[in-house]
């Protein structure tokens, strides 16, 4: 089939290579403009524009799609038996949607109708589910309200953090929309409706999001250390320094007060219904490390208080 490919990150790089691999005429990929990275601000492709490049298929950038009468004019003369998008981090106007003869189609990280929105990833492990996946959708004018095609689930691991997560996701993302594809071309593409009543949002995270309340239960808090790895990152404060928490677990039979530091060589502190073990850690200005290394080089005591 002849594909318009919309992409921007990472996420989305196993869908356009699967989308190559199995044979499909990728005609154009749009992605977001290129960004300046690092010390020197060096312009940085994305990573869906380096696989594109490598491959030789034409790429577009736009600033603006809504309204943009000549990206609407370069997808008509393109004539695509349908888009498809991840990730791609722009919201498409009603004519683009209507323009590909068999519609736009979405590859979505979580199991709509729960989890729309831009951070479906991170809140499900936040939020503590046992169970995600990646849903393929027909896309329309709502926020990932359009019928859904097809759902692959997968079990999300006890200590699993988000971006371990996003990883895997990825490339189950890739495999249904591989498998959605060929629901296409054997004619056999069902719609099943989203049942709105079952739907939750997934905003995109901000890094206050991240602080940590030593009120809460220790479940909720390794949730949260999880969900927030590794951006924007759980944190809390010693001696007026932010600390991330990149890494804890939870920990049986211990207590003390909200924040309270219980062991000073293992770096475990109380919490609401317990205790927090702090496994790997990073103090604002230096690098990231193992809690116990990071202990032996800054003496703590005892029943100091931390946040």
């Amino acid at each position: 089939m002849n594909v318009i490919f919309m992409g921007t990150p990472e996420f989305a790089v196993p869908c356009l290579e699967r989308l190559i691999a199995d044979g499909h005429n990728v005609s154009a990929v749009f992605s977001q403009p290129d960004k300046p990275k690092g010390r020197g601000y060096k312009m940085v492709m994305t990573p869906v524009k380096e696989v594109a490049v490598k491959h030789d298929i034409p790429v577009y950038q736009p600033q603006k799609i809504k309204g943009n009468d000549e990206v609407f004019e370069t997808i008509e003369n393109l004539q695509p038996d349908i888009i498809v998008v991840v990730a791609y981090g722009k919201i498409l106007p009603k004519r683009i949607l209507d323009a590909p003869k068999l519609g736009c189609i979405n590859i979505h990280a979580s199991l709509l109708p729960k989890y729309r929105g831009a951070g479906p990833i991170q809140w499900s492990v936040i939020n503590g589910e046992k169970e995600t996946g990646v849903t393929s959708m027909f896309m329309a004018e709502g926020l990932d309200t359009g019928d859904m095609i097809l759902k692959l689930s997968t079990e999300i691991g006890e200590d699993e953090t988000s971006g371990e997560l996003h990883d895997r996701l990825s490339v189950i993302g890739a495999e249904c929309l591989s498998q959605t594809m060929k629901l296409f071309e054997e004619n056999k593409v069902q719609r099943t409706e989203q049942d709105d009543a079952l739907s939750c949002y997934a905003p995109m995270l901000e890094k206050s999001m991240g602080k940590i309340d030593f009120s809460w239960d220790r479940q909720r808090l390794h949730n949260l250390v999880r969900g927030m790895s590794p951006w924007p990152g759980a944190y809390t404060y010693i001696d007026g320094k932010l600390l991330k928490v990149h890494k804890a677990k939870a920990v049986d039979g211990m207590h003390g007060k909200a924040g309270e530091l219980l062991d000073e060589k293992k770096f475990i502190v109380a919490c609401g219904d317990g205790a927090l073990e702090f496994i790997e850690v990073q103090l604002e200005g230096a690098k990231r490390m193992n809690a116990q290394d990071f202990l032996r080089g800054k003496k703590l005591c005892k029943g100091l208080i931390l946040g």
